[in-house]
């Protein structure tokens, strides 16, 4: 039997074809750099970057922008920087990190870069494996922190005083404005932009080497995912330096919209006062969303509670019928149960339209202002109670698939054809395809397998490890993304899992963890959850409880009268009758035991920049409760 690989490619609308051909004036980029004399011609005076929360609050139009970009360049080089050299970047969100990024760019160097909430080892570890030859940083606080070896030609500081011996943003300012003198580094696509060392779920940083041409396909090709206009309020507050929040807002500048930076703790409150068209996000935003809502519907009068909970259940079963109807699911459906859906979807149409009209306005404008049109999430899995939930109420997000070592985007759901569960569809000149992890065969539609991807944004590889990035690209150029999905026959991926996150009980059974925690993680009673077994006879479940939702629950009773041990088998039992209800579910998936861990956190260094949590740092925290549980 031939079996007909599955592998897809990109294959745009009439409308996005169009929309890419209309967008002419970027086709001749050489390097990233070169864009921003174009976006000062096209956009002048228009607002393209907003910073009310840094330390002194900034505005640049494109023009002021483009401007000391170009003179920041001619001072880096004044200073000693040449082509090809490598500057380290520590720093966070604000207008004075994408003006230095861009002045190194344009004076023909690459940075490298990193989160200054970093433990201290790795931004030293970052500085020495790069090779830089001046250090960028936030504040003079870093420094404290960094144990220099190496001899650096400055240190440049961008907020705040400035220690002898570094030069101030004030200082560099000043130059910008006396120089006069402009750099013209070599136009080379394939010459290194930025070296991205990753956090990491396991292991020690590595530094992804994207080059300019990678960069360049995402800010060219995004455009068939969204397609904003100029003037379009745009709310970042993601990691600057991630590769995700990067390409997005090179992309979204490229098109005249205003970035405006905010914060976590700014966020809710930014949503109201800027009223973004679209938010870069990440799933734990989304849920944290969601759970508020519920929150404030716990404190209504019961009548409302009540009107509220009926209007969200019906809501949900119209998007859900609705989406049978049209073949939205990830699940191969009958044309009998389709037909069924269609009627189903036709009959709660006017109830829903009526809340849609009514309800559902209010609801949005608090959650996430008037104007939003787009909401792209990627960084991780997004449980399918909180899309659910933001699809009822009429938010739409496009949920999408990269790596940082693919610049990052390879997939992304579409606004004509926003399949839940899935990551939606290749961007243009993208490849993807299945193949069997033990055999590298390929495999066919619907076919579980690890995700192999090809295209103009995958990495030139990781920095002074060679040997590593060869073993990861074939001779095909096929990336190994080390995921695990399998291609619908509509052209669609739908991710399962990490390779590497895979558990293997001691019977040989294998498990992924990560459906089971989106599973677990939509429960009442859980805030973060880590699925743990391998080599084991079970799984088990580090979890962070819920306080607010513990002192309502019915086990509060439980933890006044009873030990922690009767807690725990009746938090057990709940949780094993979640999983029990999912679809295809076996038993080896049930939890054999749970533990009560401290949450995660990025302080902690148990969450990342962008929130996925460190599956080795987690374990390692709580080894002496692992070993203990699993020693009965």
């Amino acid at each position: 039997m031939v079996v007909k690989q599955a592998l897809i490619s990109w294959n745009g609308s009439l409308e996005d074809n169009q929309y890419l051909t209309d967008e002419v004036h970027w086709k001749n980029l050489s390097t990233l750099d070169e864009i921003w004399p174009q976006l000062a011609k096209y956009h002048g005076t228009n607002l393209a970057l907003v910073a009310p929360h840094t330390r002194v609050a900034e505005k640049f139009q494109f023009d002021e922008l483009n401007n000391y970009i170009q003179l920041g360049s001619a001072i880096f080089a004044q200073l000693g920087i040449k082509d090809n050299d490598i500057v380290a970047l520590f720093a966070e969100n604000g207008p004075r990190w994408l003006i230095t990024d861009q002045g190194l760019m344009r004076a023909g160097a690459t940075d490298a870069v990193r989160s200054i909430t970093a433990p201290a080892q790795e931004l030293n570890f970052i500085v020495n494996n790069s090779g830089s030859v001046a250090l960028v940083v936030e504040s003079a606080n870093v420094l404290k922190h960094l144990d220099l070896k190496t001899s650096l030609l400055f240190i440049l500081v961008l907020e705040g005083e400035a220690p002898k011996y570094t030069i101030s943003w004030s200082s560099f300012i000043t130059q910008c404005q006396k120089t006069r003198r402009l750099v013209c580094p070599s136009s080379d696509t394939s010459r290194l932009a930025t070296i991205i060392y990753t956090s990491g779920t396991t292991s020690k940083p590595k530094g992804v080497s994207l080059t300019h041409a990678n960069l360049i396909h995402q800010i060219y090709y995004l455009g068939v995912i969204v397609k904003p206009n100029s003037y379009d309020q745009i709310l970042n507050v993601l990691p600057i330096w991630h590769a995700y929040e990067r390409s997005i807002e090179y992309f979204l500048l490229s098109r005249g919209c205003c970035q405006n930076y905010t914060s976590i703790r700014q966020l809710r409150k930014d949503l109201q006062n800027i009223q973004p068209s679209y938010l870069p996000s990440v799933p734990r935003l989304w849920q944290a969303l969601m759970e508020g809502f519920e929150d404030t519907i716990k404190k209504q009068p019961r009548s409302r509670r009540y009107l509220l909970h009926v209007c969200l259940k019906l809501s949900r079963y119209h998007r859900n019928r609705d989406r049978i109807a049209t073949n939205l699911s990830t699940e191969p459906i009958p044309i009998t149960n389709r037909m069924l859906a269609k009627i189903e979807s036709f009959l709660s149409w006017l109830p829903h339209t009526l809340i849609n009209y009514t309800i559902w306005p209010e609801v949005r404008q608090r959650l996430v202002g008037k104007f939003l049109r787009t909401a792209i999430c990627g960084g991780g899995a997004l449980s399918n109670s909180v899309d659910s939930f933001f699809d009822a109420i009429g938010i739409e997000l496009l949920v999408g698939y990269g790596l940082t070592e693919t610049s990052p985007v390879l997939t992304c759901c579409r606004q004509w054809a926003n399949r839940h569960e899935s990551v939606g569809y290749p961007l243009p000149l993208t490849d993807i395809k299945i193949i069997d992890s033990n055999t590298s065969m390929p495999l066919g539609w619907g076919e579980k397998g690890k995700v192999l991807a090809r295209g103009p944004q995958v990495m030139r590889g990781y920095f002074g490890h060679e040997q590593e990035s060869n073993s990861l690209v074939n001779d095909d150029k096929w990336f190994d993304t080390g995921d695990i999905g399998q291609i619908l026959s509509d052209g669609s991926l739908v991710l399962t899992g990490r390779f590497k996150e895979v558990i293997v009980l001691n019977n040989g059974e294998n498990i992924d963890p990560v459906p089971l925690e989106a599973c677990l993680s939509a429960s009442e009673l859980i805030e973060q959850i880590l699925i743990i077994g391998q080599d084991q006879r079970y799984l088990a479940a580090l979890i962070v409880l819920k306080e607010e939702t513990m002192k309502d629950c019915t086990l509060f009773n439980e933890i006044n009268n009873y030990d922690q041990l009767i807690l725990l088998k009746s938090i057990k039992k709940r949780l094993n009758r979640r999983l029990a209800e999912r679809i295809g579910s076996r038993y080896d998936e049930r939890l054999g035991g749970i533990i009560l861990v401290e949450p995660f956190t990025i302080e902690n260094g148990l969450l990342t920049q962008t929130l996925k949590q460190r599956r080795d740092r987690i374990t390692a925290r709580n080894r002496k409760a692992i070993d203990k549980l699993y020693s009965y």
